[in-house]
Formats: C-alpha cells, sequence, structure tokens
C-alpha cells in the first residue's frame, strides 16, 4: 500500500505550527519528512503525532528533546501493553487448556 502525504507548506498556512518547529522534529527522527524539489511532505499517518508533539511543544513548554523522551517512554509502555496482552492470551490458553484437562479426568 501506498503512502499518503501532505504538503507541510499547507500545513503550515492552515495551522499555528512553526516550519522551524517541525524541522527539529525532524532533526531529532521523531518526523518521517519527505523531500521532492523545494517541497516537503510528511506522511499522513503522523498528523497524529505531529499534534501530540505540537500540544506538547506550544501547550505545555516541552522542549524537541523532552518531546524525543516522551515518545521514547510511550513507544516503550505500548509495547509492553502489547506484550502483556500477548501473555495474558497465551495464560488464558493455558488454563483452557487445564480447565478442559481437569474436567476429563
Amino acid at each position: 500500500m501506498e503512502r499518503e502525504y501532505i504538503l507541510l507548506k499547507e500545513y503550515y498556512d492552515n495551522s499555528d505550527v512553526d516550519a522551524e518547529f517541525i524541522l527539529l522534529l525532524r532533526e531529532e527522527g521523531l518526523l518521517d519528512i519527505k523531500e521532492e524539489g523545494d517541497e516537503n511532505y510528511l506522511p499522513v499517518e503522523q498528523l497524529k503525532q505531529l499534534e501530540f508533539f505540537s500540544h506538547l511543544y506550544y501547550d505545555l513548554s516541552v522542549n524537541v528533546e523532552g518531546i524525543d523522551i516522551i515518545n521514547n517512554l510511550l513507544n516503550e509502555m505500548n509495547g509492553m501493553h502489547r506484550e502483556m496482552n500477548t501473555m495474558r492470551r497465551q495464560l488464558d490458553c493455558h488454563n483452557s487448556l487445564l480447565d478442559e484437562y481437569f474436567e476429563n479426568v
């Protein structure tokens, strides 16, 4: 499936987000900006992240380094959450097998 992109110039024109802020996020590795000629594009699936980062930066005065740390912690928490859900499903499966075994004994 091909990625969809938005033109960053249009995003700047329709939001209060500064172009310099987005470039800082890119330098920190937080956004995957695609360059074509003189234009920069952002994958549509990163819009939600950009809005979250903007909230942290503009509303809560978190610097870009802090945003990177928060992003890393949230990604780690999400990974642990997925791992817990996998373990929970495995445990449920084992419990079902044990229940079935003891019903037949």
